[in-house]
């Protein structure tokens, strides 16, 4: 008998590539869908008795498509249907599909699925949903709860996706070397958007949480289908060292705590490693992108034992060059954290006053401008940008941080009256 968690463990691996090659059989995402899911229900019976299959992906297609095939040609009515050798799926007849689907097939099934996932006819927030409920397998309820609205609102943007990429007529063929690069692009961008929603979520959060490791796990498929390629190599790095922090970011009642005042000894040092030998690996390739860029900088805290062990310099001049690649305020914002350790705040304060008004709806913006006030003790100042920052907060936990600093400076006022 198997044991259930590996079955577990195989769908979900072989669901990306699976989905993928039965849309490219049926060229409709909810047609290929359904086939997979009736497909694993089958695995679930048929496993526990007969032990896996040689290939559980290429077991999963083959059901998977006999299964779709039945239930389209009893619904027309008008074509016989196929003989029983056709569609039992009683044996291990996986065996000669697993011939034919080679590597280089897969990969172009699941990247394909992934391309049509960013089409560029969808907002990034359907864009989102539509990859973790068809390339991940989320439900529509966990996806919902990550993003904090109804099932119903949820399933309305997953339909909407989906009728979009209907309408603009996708191709389903292989895609070829020249849209590869132009949309690899998209889906590496996808993915950190996945990241990011995971890694912004509060402690409480969990359901928005376990977003950060299915992007992780999305970077790794990826890099299995691009292995020489340095950029998936350092967005997977990205995020692994960024990740690796996640166990010291919030203190025991939930408030966010300063990269500077945590405790490192929580990294994950086992993620650490990986990132760091996956950038090593990528600067063989001597070709740089903006995602091994930023995680050169993240290896750099990474390999800092101490706060004040930072090259804040080594930063910097990652920062530079980042801005050379990908010119954004936002960026230039983060490398003004480093310019005040090097050059001091008010040099950072000057760095950044001129993006006001690119980011004056940006928390963060206001957030690191309190600071750099704070640090120059013009504190009138910083409470008027903190008062602005807490209303712009996105999270629970950004508003704490802030309030951190909103009720230091009114401590400090109080003291100041009464001496």
């Amino acid at each position: 008998m198997t044991d259930a968690a590996w079955i577990e463990t195989a769908l979900t691996t072989s669901r990306p590539r699976a989905v993928a090659a039965l849309l490219r059989y049926f060229r409709d995402l909810d047609v290929a869908e359904e086939a997979y899911q009736e497909a694993c229900l089958r695995a679930l019976s048929n496993w526990t008795v007969n032990g896996p299959p040689r290939d559980p992906t290429s077991w999963l297609i083959m059901v998977g498509r006999n299964t779709a095939l039945d239930s389209v040609r009893k619904r027309s009515k008008q074509a016989p249907m196929l003989d029983e050798e056709h569609l039992s799926d009683l044996e291990d007849a996986e065996t000669p599909m697993a011939e034919r689907l080679d590597d280089s097939q897969y990969r172009d099934d699941v990247l394909r699925l992934m391309f049509i996932c960013c089409h560029p006819d969808l907002p990034a927030t359907q864009q989102i949903a539509l990859a973790l409920r068809i390339v991940s397998g989320l439900t529509v309820r966990q996806i919902a709860r990550a993003f904090l609205v109804g099932e119903a609102a949820m399933e309305q943007r997953i339909t909407r996706a989906k009728a979009k990429v209907a309408v603009a007529g996708v191709a389903f063929e292989a895609p070829g070397p020249t849209e590869r690069a132009e949309r690899l692009a998209a889906v590496m961008q996808m993915v950190y958007l996945v990241f990011n929603e995971g890694y912004s979520a509060g402690p409480k959060d969990e359901a928005r949480a376990d977003l950060a490791d299915e992007a992780i796990r999305l970077g790794r498929l990826l890099l299995r289908m691009f292995q020489t390629e340095p950029e998936a190599m350092g967005l997977l790095a990205l995020m692994l060292l960024q990740h690796s922090r996640q166990p010291a970011r919030f203190d025991a009642s939930g408030e966010a705590v300063l990269l500077e005042d945590q405790d490192r000894s929580l990294w994950r040092d086992k993620l650490i490693q990986e990132g760091l030998a996956l950038i090593d690996k990528a600067m063989r390739h001597k070709r740089t992108g903006v995602y091994l860029v930023q995680a050169a900088i993240a290896a750099l805290h990474g390999r800092a034992k101490r706060f004040e062990d930072t090259d804040w310099a080594g930063i910097d001049a990652l920062y530079a060059t980042l801005e050379h690649l990908q010119s954004s305020p936002v960026v230039t914002l983060n490398r003004a954290v480093a310019v005040a350790k090097t050059k001091g705040p008010q040099a950072a304060l000057d760095m950044i006053e001129p993006l006001g008004e690119r980011l004056s709806g940006y928390f963060h913006f206001h957030g690191a401008r309190g600071r750099l006030l704070l640090m120059l003790d013009r504190r009138r100042e910083a409470r008027v940008v903190f008062d602005r920052a807490i209303s712009l907060a996105n999270t629970a936990a950004e508003a704490a941080h802030i309030r951190m600093h909103i009720d230091r400076l009114i401590a400090e006022s109080e003291t100041g009256k009464r001496t």
